[in-house]
């Protein structure tokens, strides 16, 4: 059999949950040469160590370096910086994960110069154009040859666009092969000790979203919803000082005169799961943050009005509550009175995602 030699992009934090158990699983069958490629969209040399040592990442092969831009910008500089790479590799193919800047931008100068591209988490859809990532994964799997799904309704979602069938593959989702092999050893984080939290009395929040953390009303509106909760319990909000930075001072006066809002930096995978594993509630505008709680059967309140993974709301604890501050705290109190529902995977959420991905790379790159 020909060792294949497959190029793997990432360029976010998320990408590196979802590339890891990839690249496992190509190392492991000795058929392929994985490469390595960070475009460096976003990059914190902390952060991106602690991610790639946590979760067994070999050191990128290339880093690009890109940094921070303009959606415009950084989409040109990433497809000037990438093409010269596969000149000089000539791989077999190449995978893109998600939905990134990143995603779109390898994605177009892969199939330019004719080499099979790869999308894994293919066929999501929020159907709200004004999401950045919506344009990314529409146009990205309009262009590639093989479509990786998480669940279901994606696979529905390509096939209704007029995709052809045999390019389309329903392999459950990466992002809980990564989870599942790390769950046991999250539970070793210091974290508890870090933030001084005692039990399991506490909310996770997660915020990142423009048009929650750019929007100063709807931000203002979820502040408080964010108010009426801490009565109650702890909330642990992991923040990027860029997003801080977005805030006006007022927005930031107002955080940190919230008693119970424990604002910290950005957290490890580790001591993140730990905290998603602990938690009683998760507020939250992260996809993957919905899928995760869905595994972990932890109630989920999503501060959106859409979401691309509707498998979270029909099979797991997710509810979609937008950013407005009634409908957070009513979602909240059914929440908090209900009886957690008996937990529900969906189909192919059983960590082996990565290794059927493999096996139909084999089969047919």
């Amino acid at each position: 059999m020909k060792q294949l030699k497959i190029i793997n992009v990432v360029g976010a934090r998320p990408n590196f949950i979802k590339i890891a158990p990839i690249i496992e699983a190509c190392k492991a069958t000795k058929a392929i040469t994985p490469i390595l490629i960070h475009t460096g969209q976003h990059y914190s040399r902390k952060m991106s160590d602690l991610f790639f040592h946590q979760l067994g990442i070999p050191e990128p092969d290339i880093n690009l370096g890109i940094g921070s831009a303009s959606h415009a910008v950084q989409t040109a500089e990433i497809m000037k910086s990438f093409e010269p790479v596969l000149l000089k590799h000539k791989p077999d193919a190449a995978i893109v994960v998600g939905d990134v800047n990143s995603t779109i931008a390898c994605a177009l100068v892969t199939v330019k110069l004719g080499i099979k591209l790869v999308h894994v988490e293919a066929g999501l859809r929020s159907f709200d154009r004004s999401m950045p990532e919506e344009i990314n994964r529409t146009l990205t799997d309009r262009i590639s040859d093989l479509l990786f799904c998480t669940e279901k309704s994606a696979v529905n979602n390509l096939i209704s666009e007029g995709v052809p069938e045999a390019k389309i593959f329903l392999v459950g989702n990466v992002m809980i092969d990564t989870l599942n092999k790390n769950r046991l050893r999250s539970q070793k984080s210091k974290i508890f000790n870090k933030l001084s939290l005692n039990g399991d009395n506490f909310a996770v929040l997660t915020l990142h979203r423009p048009s929650n953390v750019d929007d100063h009303n709807a931000l203002g509106r979820i502040l408080d919803a964010l108010e009426i909760i801490q009565n109650d319990m702890l909330i642990v909000f992991p923040v990027h000082p860029r997003t801080l930075g977005n805030f006006t001072n007022t927005l930031k006066t107002r955080l940190r005169s919230m008693s119970r809002l424990i604002m910290c930096e950005p957290l490890g995978y580790l001591d993140f799961l730990k905290l998603l594993c602990k938690a009683k509630l998760v507020l939250t505008d992260s996809g993957g943050v919905q899928e995760e709680t869905t595994v972990l059967n932890v109630p989920c309140l999503t501060l959106r009005d859409n979401t691309e993974r509707p498998v979270t709301l029909e099979m797991g604890t997710n509810r979609l509550v937008g950013s407005d501050t009634k409908a957070i705290v009513k979602a909240y109190h059914l929440l908090m009175n209900t009886k957690a529902p008996r937990p529900r995977l969906p189909p192919l959420w059983d960590g082996k995602a990565s290794n059927r991905i493999v096996k139909i790379l084999l089969d047919r790159i």
